[in-house]
């Protein structure tokens, strides 16, 4: 089999550009927070016969309700609407007034709201989260490779499988920059949850190419070159991971195109993140060894 790393400049540029561009998204557009994070009401509601531009201008334009963000699955005639917070009161006018205009099929699926108070503790505590998992799995990949200190330290696997982390969750946030300033598409907890999955298979992968290579340097020892010993351990655990990641993405797949519409931008982030996850495990985290390593094993 041809040599992996043969391309490593190549495949370590297509993430570095890949990176750069999700971070200019971010810098440009930001992401568009939803209400989980900037407090509002969810509402699913249910009417035949009407659309999503139609509930659009009668809550935004005629009630005068503010920006309206309304998701539509036409196969159930189910809308998922979500708005500024509404009162108990406000709920029930509106709901007789959605029935006056587009007929007494309309009727309420759920209902929940968020208060600012609320809001503001779910985004500190979703931050919270995703900085102390990185961090976790960075000291706890660094310990786990304490005893391979040549010629990588042990800390420098941890930090590799942290910039994989990053690079894993910065490119589903750029498209959702993309997402949100084009197509209103916002952020909520269902996104800092999908980013946490992404984190947790991503680092699966990545310890299976590391661990592998600790074997592989066990075994080996200074009779091969460093270079050739983590082109090994790829090809030994790329055909693995390509097949365990790809039961899991055409899953994912399934779900986005036939699952609920409510769970349709939660499981975009997964798939993107995982593809992203597969391709940093094997050709971003272990190729980087390379360049951080004191030397070279030389055979002999």
């Amino acid at each position: 089999m041809e040599k992996i790393l043969k391309y490593k400049k190549i495949l370590l540029g297509v993430s570095i550009l890949l990176i750069l561009a999700s971070a200019a998204c971010l810098l440009s557009f930001g992401l568009e927070p939803g209400i989980d994070f900037t407090s509002g009401s969810f509402w699913q509601i249910y009417a035949t016969g009407v659309s999503a531009d139609d509930l659009r201008q009668f809550l935004g334009r005629d009630l005068e309700l503010g920006d309206i963000n309304i998701m539509s699955d036409e196969g159930t005639n189910i809308f998922s609407v979500t708005l500024r917070e509404l009162s108990e009161n406000e709920r029930v006018d509106i709901l007789s007034k959605l029935k006056a205009k587009f007929g007494e099929t309309v009727a309420e699926q759920d209902f929940s709201s968020i208060s600012p108070a609320v809001s503001k503790e779910l985004t500190h505590k979703a931050w919270w989260a995703i900085g102390l998992v990185l961090l976790g799995i960075s000291l706890y990949v660094a310990f786990a490779f304490r005893k391979v200190s040549q010629p990588v330290s042990s800390w420098k696997y941890g930090l590799l499988t942290l910039l994989s982390l990053v690079h894993d969750v910065i490119i589903p946030a750029g498209l959702f920059a993309i997402l949100g300033a084009y197509h209103g598409v916002t952020v909520d907890i269902n996104f800092m949850v999908a980013l946490l999955v992404v984190m947790g298979f991503s680092v699966h992968d990545t310890i299976v190419v590391f661990d592998r290579i600790r074997e592989n340097l066990t075994k080996w020892g200074a009779k091969m070159d460093f270079e050739e010993l983590i082109d090994k351990s790829i090809v030994q655990t790329i055909v693995r991971s390509i097949n365990t990641s790809l039961a899991l993405i055409l899953v994912l797949i399934s779900i986005y195109i036939w699952g609920p519409i409510n769970l349709k931008y939660f499981i975009l982030a997964i798939l993107v993140g995982s593809v992203a996850g597969v391709y940093s495990s094997m050709f971003v985290a272990a190729p980087a060894l390379l360049f951080v390593s004191r030397k070279k094993r030389r055979s002999g």
